[in-house]
């Protein structure tokens, strides 16, 4: 490796650092700023479970430390989550300059449209599929149960639930993202619609918890994004070629 090259890879590394620490820096002071708030977080979080429990029923902690640390958890994934706009601008900033004009052009708007995406799915998430599967589970069970959900089991539960709809959501830039790099084609997805129908159940099995409803949940909206990307793809797939031609 001549010294030309090794000063453009320790510069190439410095760049990389220097993004990585403004990233963490962003978390961190979204994280400070939310800190304050935490309780009230976990209570915005917990309204759909708390909304179909009992009147006589509250949530427990069954660890001595959980009253603190789950709203801290909480409250440090939400700052990430918020930070995800400035943690992509610098993915951007430190990948755009080895693109082309035309990949430039189409890499910003989807960007844009995955963080708004990752957003929707959460959103999703906590304004129709929480209630309906809380609603679901609270409802079945023998009477003389006593409900009184543990704060880090739900949690858990909900932050696993955020992510998998967050990332679900994301199909559409995903199915461009491939049309447009060669890997595949709108046509040949077509064909395997049967078999991806089947391979997006099982994803489903796997990123939300053991029960059917969760599952058929998120899996029809996987379906529907997945046509969406489909279309989408069409577009995006045809337009390196027009700018190759100019």
């Amino acid at each position: 490796m001549t010294e030309q090259a090794k000063s453009g890879f320790i510069s190439h590394l410095i760049e990389l650092r220097n993004r990585l620490m403004k990233a963490l820096l962003t978390v961190l002071i979204i994280f400070i700023s939310l800190v304050y708030f935490a309780n009230d977080i976990y209570s915005f979080v917990a309204a759909p479970l708390v909304a179909h429990l009992p009147s006589t029923a509250t949530m427990i902690a069954t660890d001595v430390t959980a009253p603190f640390f789950a709203p801290f958890k909480l409250t440090l994934f939400v700052a990430i989550f918020a930070a995800i706009p400035m943690i992509l601008h610098q993915v951007w900033g430190f990948i755009a300059p080895g693109l082309y004009q035309h990949e430039k052009r189409m890499f910003t708007p989807i960007l844009a449209s995955s963080v708004l995406l990752f957003y929707g799915g959460i959103a999703f998430c906590y304004f129709v599929v929480l209630p309906i599967i809380l609603g679901f589970f609270t409802s079945t069970g023998p009477e003389m149960m006593t409900l009184a959900p543990d704060i880090s089991s739900y949690l858990s539960f909900a932050l696993k639930l955020f992510f998998a709809f967050g990332v679900a959501f994301e199909i559409p830039v995903a199915i461009m993202l491939l049309c447009w790099s060669g890997a595949t084609t709108t046509q040949s997805l077509k064909e395997k619609r049967p078999y991806i129908v089947v391979g997006v159940f099982v994803i489903a099995m796997f990123l939300t918890p053991p029960d059917v409803l969760s599952q058929a949940l998120l899996a029809f909206p996987m379906l529907l994004l997945f046509e969406l990307g489909l279309i989408l793809a069409a577009f995006y797939t045809a337009k390196p070629q027009q700018e190759s031609e100019e």
